[in-house]
């Protein structure tokens, strides 16, 4: 997947160096070396490329990162998180550019993951969202989802995330509207931040010369009103993160009311467009922005939808599971080598 963990981590490469060059993996390596991806090859090339940290994307790239790769790219070193990434076979793959000192780390954003986000797309349980105390399953999700029989890896598996002003500050762009510049509002759940809300506010930003596109973004009780189910997969917090790290966005208004009013389109002075998130039901209030004759229904080109991908999940439940156990057995592994080496050294 593609998450805003992974964006705090490019935010933080970007500020070790002058020039962010992201690699990413071919569907075929990924599933040699972690199992199957939830997003194809393409559609992660376009996230990646939409996060407003990253300058140039290099698809197709290798699993294993060696100094070959770096000075394809004239890269001086290469960033990755605190946390380890192993081969198949069980080996750290980047090694080699360890070894050569051309490697940095960043820290892991604690409370996301991919296993856990898995997780919660296939429990039917809203605890991971609501202000009610977890119910059981979740509770037995936290404790074992993505934990192998042997132990828990420090590196897979669930924590809880969060919220702090300053990592607010860290992804906002902190730039108010210019003289000149269209402010366009938007609204939804922005559930999942995935490529069709890619393309729709890639389209949304096309629309003016020089766009200053504001995100509404519904609470989590709203969204699951409309939504129902386990829905939102992710909460507030967690989508707020999601769609200030796109290039596209200047500003997030966090708990957007649901219904479009005179109040929100004067206190932002939206210009006359307002799109809108095709995820969220067609019967949000539009009555204020229609009458103004500033509305504008933004057609993103793409079919994916949240509920979409849940359902690639759930149709590889057993795949994943499996993925996720192996990946804790190999890190247990590493973890047992590197105690071993600490105790040979005493």
């Amino acid at each position: 997947m593609v998450h805003y963990g992974h964006s705090n981590q490019l935010r933080q490469a970007r500020a070790m160096g002058d020039y962010l060059i992201v690699g990413v993996h071919t569907d075929e390596e990924i599933a040699k070396h972690k199992g199957p991806p939830v997003f194809t090859q393409e559609e992660r090339y376009k996230m990646v490329q939409a996060i407003k940290w990253v300058d140039e994307i290099a698809p197709g790239a290798p699993y294993v990162t060696t100094l070959e790769t770096l000075d394809k790219y004239s890269c001086d070193f290469c960033v990755h998180g605190d946390d380890i990434t192993l081969t198949i076979d069980g080996k750290d793959t980047y090694e080699e550019v360890k070894t050569a000192g051309r490697y940095r780390e960043c820290k892991r954003t604690q409370g996301v993951s991919t296993t856990d986000l898995v997780g919660r797309m296939l429990l039917m349980t809203k605890a991971h969202h609501s202000n009610i105390d977890e119910d059981l399953d979740y509770r037995k999700h936290t404790d074992n989802f993505g934990k192998g029989p042997k132990g828990h890896s420090p590196w897979t598996g669930v924590s809880q995330f969060l919220q702090t002003s300053q990592k607010i500050i860290q992804f906002a762009s902190g730039k108010e509207p210019q003289p000149g510049d269209t402010i366009i509002y938007v609204a939804g759940a922005f559930d999942l931040f995935h490529v069709g809300h890619v393309d729709f506010l890639e389209k949304v930003h096309q629309l003016a010369e020089k766009p200053y596109i504001i995100a509404g973004l519904h609470f989590d009780q709203e969204v699951n009103r409309y939504k129902g189910k386990n829905y939102p997969i992710m909460n507030i917090h967690e989508r707020t993160l999601s769609v200030l790290a796109c290039r596209y966005v200047s500003e997030v208004v966090i708990g957007a009311p649901y219904a479009v009013t005179a109040d929100l389109l004067d206190h932002f002075r939206v210009s006359p467009c307002t799109g809108m998130d095709m995820e969220i039901p067609v019967c949000v209030s539009l009555q204020e922005p229609k009458r103004r004759g500033i509305f504008q229904l933004v057609d993103s080109g793409s079919n994916l939808t949240t509920d979409l991908i849940v359902q690639r999940i759930i149709k590889n439940r057993l795949e994943f599971e499996a993925r996720n156990q192996k990946k804790e057995a190999k890190e247990l592994a590493v973890l047992e080598a590197m105690r071993r080496l600490e105790q040979e050294k005493h």
